[in-house]
């Protein structure tokens, strides 16, 4: 199983931010994130989705039309 280690280029180098102990040759994958800037167009991107899935002209659902209970639910 894998772990996921959060770090950062120097300009010259892969950096880990915490202490992890490696064998030789281990295998690792590299993801590179977004800058900020692009995150946040992201995170409206998917804001504005939401808005138009649930926007003020959707059909509300009443209790009665729930057919099988989850029994994890817990109501605020």
């Amino acid at each position: 199983m894998g772990q996921t280690i959060a770090a950062h280029f120097d300009g010259k180098q892969i950096l880990l931010d915490e202490a992890v102990e490696l064998e030789p040759n281990t295998k690792l994958l590299v993801t590179v994130l977004p800058k900020d800037s692009e995150r946040e167009a992201w995170l409206k991107l998917a804001a504005k989705g939401l808005q138009h899935a649930y926007g003020d002209e959707e059909e509300e659902y009443s209790l009665e039309l729930i057919k099988e209970a989850n029994p994890e639910y817990e109501s605020s």
